[in-house]
C-alpha cells in the first residue's frame, strides 16, 4: 500500500506519475490519495483513472509555476531585488572536522554545535554525514 497526500506528488510531469502508477500496479501496490481521496488497485478503471488525474496533476503544477513566474515578474517590475544580496556567500562551516568531531566525542549536540558555527543543525548533520 502507498499513501500519498495527492497525484501531483507522485512526480514531475504526466509521464514520471504514470510510471510510478504502472510499476504500483505491476508489484500489485494499492495507491490511496487523502486530498483526492482515489484509491487506485490493478484494475483498468484505476488505470483510466490514474491517466486522468496524473493529466490534471500535470496541468495544475504547470499553472502553479505559471502563476509563481508571473508574481516574480511583477514582483521584479515593482523594483523589488529578488534572491540573495549580491556578493554574499552561503553560510560555511568554521570549524575543521577534527574540532567537530571532538565536539561530537563531548556528546554536543547538533544544535549547539550549529550555533556555534552559525548554521542550522541539520546542516551540520548533513555534513558529519558526508565526513564519515
Amino acid at each position: 500500500m502507498l499513501v500519498v497526500p495527492e497525484l501531483l506528488h507522485m512526480g514531475h510531469n504526466l509521464m514520471q506519475i504514470m510510471k510510478i502508477l504502472h510499476d504500483c500496479m505491476e508489484k500489485d501496490i494499492q495507491v490511496f490519495t487523502i486530498k483526492e481521496l482515489y484509491e487506485l488497485g490493478k484494475n483498468i478503471n484505476s488505470k483510466v483513472l490514474a491517466f486522468a488525474f496524473g493529466h490534471s496533476a500535470e496541468i495544475e503544477r504547470n499553472l502553479i509555476s505559471q502563476r509563481t513566474k508571473e508574481a516574480l515578474a511583477c514582483r521584479k517590475s515593482e523594483g523589488v531585488i529578488l534572491g540573495r544580496p549580491k556578493g554574499s556567500k552561503p553560510a560555511t562551516l568554521k570549524l575543521t572536522r577534527k574540532e567537530i568531531r571532538k565536539l561530537l566525542k563531548r556528546k554536543i549536540s547538533y544544535s549547539a554545535i550549529g550555533y556555534v558555527l552559525g548554521a542550522h543543525r541539520l546542516t551540520v548533520s548533513t555534513f558529519v554525514t558526508i565526513m564519515g
